[in-house]
């Protein structure tokens, strides 16, 4: 009888606990109206365009085709799964996606927190505002127009860097000839596109920073240097480490255009990735394969959550910010 007596207090306590919730979530939707109807856009665009296509992932597991549909096709289980693992071409194009993806990442990770703290310490506003527009410029060149400008310069016969390593009497190097120059073009060009539009984050985060801390530094005469390492860095490391933490979950995402469009018979041995690879044997194919393309897509995808929730579970026990 005590078992019984206590088992039906606690579902007493669970259900009235869940009527208050309910009330309060009600009491409180009814005087904030205003900011549900505005966070009631983002919900619809979440559930239509990202967790209603999820059913297509059933294609992966599938012989898919269109005149059947998803559900009328045939069930095949893990064989395309299979397929691209016991591919010849499945270490190559791991190891290059996973090069690139690192190399990009701990290449390109530092470069925007050092412009960010450099532009904070400057003090000319016609300098530091000219140095923001010049560095933020190159992110709005289109991909196609900046493949375009490394082609030009890196050109073995006309290509300004080619010019420039003849004026100094160095031999010219044909770089996208080269398979193993690919990832540094590939890597540093994107660093020179992107480094000044991703030091805004840093900008506004240093701007958080209490004026308090520097006033103090400055007081026990920490210069410019010791103020950077000791009170900025600290107050930018948990945006900093949330930026990591997402950009982790992104490692395989290579994208597929820049890859694509630097591409040549000479250096595809290093620059043929996952999504390249996808484009080329899974859509562009005289045999279109969907089940196939769909497949590596989903393992991609599947590797990056794994990544993602394991950087974040580092960040929170090394005491950092994550992101749940």
């Amino acid at each position: 009888m005590d078992i019984s007596a206590s088992k039906t207090n606690t579902m007493s306590t669970v259900v009235i606990k869940k009527e208050n919730y309910l009330f309060r979530l009600k009491k409180n939707a009814s005087n904030h109206w205003q900011l549900y109807l505005l966070m009631l856009l983002p919900i619809i665009y979440l559930i239509i365009f990202k967790y209603v296509p999820m059913y297509g992932a059933l294609i992966a597991f599938k012989n898919y085709l269109p005149t059947k549909g998803v559900w009328g096709s045939e069930w095949v289980g893990l064989k395309h799964f299979d397929r691209f693992f016991h591919s010849y071409e499945f270490v190559r194009i791991m190891k290059n996606t996973v090069l690139l993806s690192i190399y990009s990442l701990f290449a390109g990770f530092p470069f925007p927190i050092i412009l960010a703290l450099s532009l904070n310490y400057v003090n000319s506003r016609f300098f530091k505002k000219s140095v923001q527009m010049i560095t933020y410029a190159p992110h709005f060149i289109s991909v196609v127009v900046m493949v375009g400008i490394i082609l030009q310069m890196m050109d073995p016969r006309v290509g300004l860097i080619q010019k420039i390593m003849k004026f100094f009497g160095l031999p010219t190097i044909n770089f996208m000839g080269i398979p193993e120059w690919f990832s540094h073009v590939f890597v540093w060009s994107g660093i020179w596109q992107n480094v000044g539009f991703s030091c805004i984050i840093y900008l506004a985060a240093l701007a958080a920073v209490d004026p308090s801390l520097h006033e103090a530094a400055v007081v026990d005469g920490a210069n410019k240097v010791r103020r950077m390492w000791h009170v900025d860095l600290p107050g930018i490391m948990p945006v900093a480490v949330i930026l990591l933490i997402m950009n982790t979950g992104h490692v395989l995402d290579i994208g597929f255009e820049k890859v694509l469009l630097l591409q040549n018979p000479l250096n595809m041995s290093s620059s043929e990735v996952i999504d390249t690879f996808v484009y080329k044997v899974g859509l562009a194919s005289t045999a279109i394969n969907y089940s196939y393309s769909s497949a590596i897509g989903l393992f991609k995808s599947v590797i990056n959550l794994i990544l993602l929730v394991l950087v974040n579970r580092i960040a929170r026990q090394l005491g950092q910010t994550s992101l749940w």
